[in-house]
């Protein structure tokens, strides 16, 4: 029997916070990105706040007295890759996979009838930088996620990312087919909005009541347990 024959979860992993701590690196490299399209060091600060990554950038622009224009615009896929590229050793450096998040992705893969990519802010490129980072690549089909190229609303990430799957597996994915795992509100909003199943990871900041109250249906507090997370992603 095919995969596609087979396929009925689609599990998408927020990246920064849920699979890695990227240190602090992230920040780095938009500020980079920043001096790459302007000429001139970001004198503002960055702020993420999950965000997408075009929207980052505006705000950012905007910070400066500067306009998004489409030239920049355009070339932010290009010119955010080759930052975070260069940021690589550090990241590696100062960052690390979440406890659990590689045997979480495994146990998954080894499940019948899963698909499983990301959703994120990220243009896809940077997405998959900082989860090769960290060893945490196989298992995850990135031709099928949500990244910050598909819209600058992380809640239409979740719909251009269940239109790649069910383009490339032949099968159409329902709400109840579609697990979003995220630790933060907007991770949890993406989702609700996306309509998708929500799963909350405390891994972040954001409390398991913080995740509660912004909608996710269950919340782990943490990856470490990993029949336990498995339990709850077929269930949920």
């Amino acid at each position: 029997m095919s995969l596609a024959a087979k396929t009925r979860i689609f599990v998408l992993w927020d990246v920064d916070g849920t699979l890695i701590d990227n240190g602090g690196v992230s920040k780095e490299a938009y500020a980079r990105g920043f001096e790459i399209l302007t000429g001139a060091p970001s004198t503002q600060p960055v702020v993420t706040d999950g965000m997408t990554d075009p929207a980052i950038m505006r705000a950012l622009f905007e910070r400066h007295g500067l306009a998004f224009s489409n030239e920049p615009r355009a070339a932010l896929p290009e010119v955010m890759a080759a930052a975070l590229e260069a940021l690589v050793p550090r990241l590696r450096e100062r960052g690390r996979a979440m406890p659990g998040a590689g045997q979480a992705i495994a146990a998954l893969a080894a499940a019948p009838g899963v698909v499983q990519s990301v959703l994120t802010g990220n243009i896809a490129r940077n997405a998959y930088t900082k989860v090769a980072a960290f060893g945490l690549e196989a298992g995850l089909d990135f031709e099928v996620g949500g990244y910050g190229e598909d819209s600058e609303v992380r809640a239409d990430l979740v719909t251009a990312a269940r239109r790649k799957a069910s383009g490339k597996y032949g099968t159409v994915f329902s709400s109840e087919d579609t697990v979003l795992i995220g630790d933060t509100p907007r991770d949890v909003e993406a989702g609700r909005l996306g309509g998708a199943r929500v799963v909350g990871v405390c891994t972040g900041r954001f409390s398991e009541a913080e995740l509660r109250t912004a909608g996710a249906q269950t919340v782990l507090r943490d990856l470490r347990d990993t029949a336990a997370f498995i339990r709850t992603v077929v269930s949920s």
